[in-house]
């Protein structure tokens, strides 16, 4: 595969280490002989207000990332799909339902945490109250009259209101609604708390009254949670990728091949048939969908259960398209303000604006990016993600991995240097287990594949081919070259594995091996990829359903031993193997179905964050 082509594969996300604890409100004193403010929130996370205030050891009150786009108001012209430079991108993202100073309606009103301040019927006509927060610029405050139950009675009150409130507002009783102007981008900066201080101040008497909050944390959805939607491209017309990163000629192909399996891979899960999107028609070609986007949750306790916003986090890929044109953030991302946002859906970003090669471009892609379902020591799964020694992901957008959940998922990192696309799905993906803890790795076994190979030229298969273009059984096992880089893969894979087993407390003999055969890369022979297709590098599409790239492996008396030894393997875990067609689609380009698809989740499993 040419350097400059667009290639896949997919990755993976965890977290911090350890749930940070939730801290009690802090309540100031009231002066002597003057009535004070109440500031009341729900901070017991019963998803109802405070009737009282909160005592010591009381949990903060959370509050959402307002950043979807609950009027469907921002809209993305045909000119930015294409647009040379990142003006269009900051553009994009700059637009969403915090952005400005009003409710967008009934469904923005329902994504405000609320805080209500009982009456103060005893104050005096002079008296006034004034609203702050330590972090002003990572929230807003909206304020209406209690009991007034409309969208449009919100008014801001903090920052653009000043935070004034008058005599009459307190005397009347107030409503406060928050939301957040921004995502946790680095822990380091800001942790996703603050506090909301109100002081009243009446006849010369000052009272303050203070409350802790806490962002809602991006947690990623993780492979056994079900498929709600799933994702993918489709040709389009046009040359489809621009001259500075040429696609070989006739690739990607095989769309309707894939596209038939992968409906029907969907129809045995019994979920609705993929929704397949084309790019532009200068870059319809890019059609990585699962390295474009890696989907999160932001949730907090309302009346009667759960708010749970979507938040798709954009990959950080930035690319070099020339001398004339400035560094590109990837435009099929794009397409995910155009048509993914939208109510209860946000789109956020983090990139940065420089030159970089190609190759280590691709690490930052989302098909590096995955997670780890719940398991012991860590309720929320955690994060995966895969780096190198000399290419590495940026480390803006690792900071924004890695601090987007508040310390709930803490990140395992693996050591993908050595693949030629460098993402963590390449080799390993989870599935549901027979075990204690209901899930385990499918992991990719390059010994299994010569092995395999070697019986079926024992059996009299040496002469055939595994697909059109590849050599013999026989040549395969001949290529000294090719079986060394197969054996320097199993090293590599090794070393991912007792990465793993370290992390999650896995046993090696819980691992499900499948075979995958590995070679070198055209672009750099230093770095190796799947030669055939790398079957855990599939698509769950619930946790007993697996999407796999069909394998091409040896056949023997009608038989693809590849297909048998994987099907078997992960069938003694109770996962049913739906095999799509994706050599011509994904795999000669460097990827598979995993990297070609994405999936939104039903994510209730996990989405009571606070309770665990």
């Amino acid at each position: 595969m040419p350097a400059r082509t667009i290639t896949a594969a997919c990755a993976v996300v965890a977290t911090l280490t350890g749930a940070w604890p939730l801290t009690a409100p802090v309540s100031a004193e009231p002066v002597p002989g003057s009535s004070a403010p109440v500031l009341l929130a729900d901070t017991d996370h019963d998803g109802e207000i405070d009737t009282a205030p909160a005592g010591a050891g009381a949990g903060e009150a959370i509050f959402l990332p307002n950043l979807d786009d609950s009027e469907r108001r921002c809209r993305v012209a045909d000119a930015d799909l294409d647009a040379p430079g990142g003006a269009a991108d900051a553009r994009l993202a700059a637009c969403n339902d915090a952005a400005d100073a009003r409710v967008n309606g009934e469904p923005d009103a329902a994504d405000l945490a609320r805080l209500r301040l009982p009456a103060m019927p005893g104050l005096g006509d002079a008296a006034t109250g004034l609203l702050s927060v330590d972090a002003p610029d990572k929230a807003r405050i909206f304020v209406r009259r209690d009991g007034d139950r409309r969208a449009d009675g919100f008014r801001p009150a903090l920052p653009e209101g000043g935070g004034l409130l008058t005599a009459a507002d307190l005397r009347a009783g107030l409503e406060f609604g928050v939301e957040g102007r921004d995502i946790v981008r680095d822990g380091a900066r800001w942790d996703g708390r603050l506090t909301i201080t109100l002081t009243v101040t009446d006849r010369g008497r000052r009272h303050t009254v203070r409350t802790r909050m806490r962002e809602a944390p991006l947690l990623l959805q993780n492979d056994l949670q079900p498929a709600v939607e799933v994702l993918a491209g489709k040709p389009g017309t046009g040359p489809g990728s621009p001259p500075a990163l040429p696609f070989p000629d006739g690739l990607p192909g095989g769309w309707q091949e894939f596209a038939r399996d992968l409906r029907g891979a969907t129809r045995a899960a019994g979920l609705r048939s993929p929704r397949f999107v084309a790019g532009t028609s200068q870059w319809w070609k890019d059609t990585w969908w699962q390295d474009t986007f890696e989907p999160t949750t932001a949730s907090m306790p309302v009346p009667g259960g759960v708010r749970t916003m979507r938040v798709l986090v954009r990959s950080g890929n930035v690319l070099d398209l020339g001398d004339a044109s400035a560094p590109t953030p990837r435009p099929l991302a794009r397409l995910l303000f155009r048509d993914l946002r939208g109510p209860g859906v946000a789109v956020v970003q983090q990139l940065t604006l420089t030159r970089r090669d190609h190759l280590t471009d691709l690490r930052n892609s989302t098909g590096n990016v995955e997670s780890l379902p719940p398991y012991a020591g860590h309720p929320q799964g955690r994060l995966v993600y895969g780096t190198g020694r000399t290419r590495r992901p940026d480390p803006a957008f690792v900071r924004l991995l890695t601090g987007m959940g508040q310390g709930l998922q803490p990140p395992v990192v693996l050591d993908t240097g050595w693949l030629m696309v460098g993402h963590v799905d390449e080799t390993m993906h989870v599935v549901r287990a027979r075990n204690a803890r209901g899930w385990t790795l499918v992991v990719a076994d390059p010994r299994m594949a010569a092995r395999l190979l070697r019986r079926a030229q024992a059996a009299g298969a040496g002469g055939t081919r595994l697909f059109p273009g590849s050599p013999t059984v026989a040549g395969l096992l001949g290529d000294q070259a090719l079986m060394a880089a197969n054996d320097r893969a199993a090293r590599h894979i090794d070393t991912q594995v007792d990465t793993m087993l370290a992390a999650t407390g896995l046993r090696r003999s819980e691992i499900v091996g499948v075979p995958v055969l590995f070679g070198a890369s055209e672009a750099d022979p230093s770095l190796l990829k799947a030669y055939t297709p790398g079957i855990p590098n599939g698509l769950s599409l619930t946790a007993d359903e697996f999407a796999a790239p069909a394998p091409y492996g040896p056949v023997v008396g009608g038989h693809d031993l590849f297909r048998q030894a994987a099907r078997s393997a992960l069938e003694a875990q109770g996962v049913h193997v739906r095999w799509v067609a994706d050599l011509s689609w994904a795999h000669l380009l460097g990827g598979e179905v995993h990297c070609a698809t994405n999936a939104l989740r039903d994510t209730r499993s996990t989405a009571r964050w606070w309770t665990r």
